[in-house]
């Protein structure tokens, strides 16, 4: 039983973060590629695409991975709550992202950039 629980709350995450990248401007089959998934989060954070391989460096990436939260709270029209939510609850933050009522309100750049 614990599985299936397991298994429709992995979908519904799935499904929201795919919405926020559409949202964002980048494809949503993104969010299901290791690594790829986290540079196109750099972009709707708004930030270079280089900043991806400092998520690469060990306790720099906690550093930057909070910053890029923040980028993609802000670009949604979102605060400081909402990022920490992102940082404690994404499985349930980001389903809010792509299912609710937030607007991308960042640049949109094309999606191989």
């Amino acid at each position: 039983m614990r599985g299936i629980l397991g298994l429709v709350i992995l979908i519904v995450v799935v499904m929201g973060m795919w919405k926020m990248y559409v949202k964002g401007g980048k494809p949503g089959w993104g969010c299901l590629i290791p690594f790829y998934n986290a540079y196109l989060l750099v972009k709707i954070a708004g930030k270079p695409g280089w900043w991806f391989f400092l998520l690469l460096v060990p306790l720099v990436n906690i550093v930057v991975w909070i910053i890029v939260l923040h980028g993609v709270s802000v670009n949604f029209g979102k605060g400081v709550g909402f990022t920490i939510g992102l940082i404690l609850l994404p499985f349930v933050f980001y389903p809010i992202l792509g299912f609710g009522s937030a607007e991308y309100g960042g640049k949109v750049a094309p999606a191989a950039s």
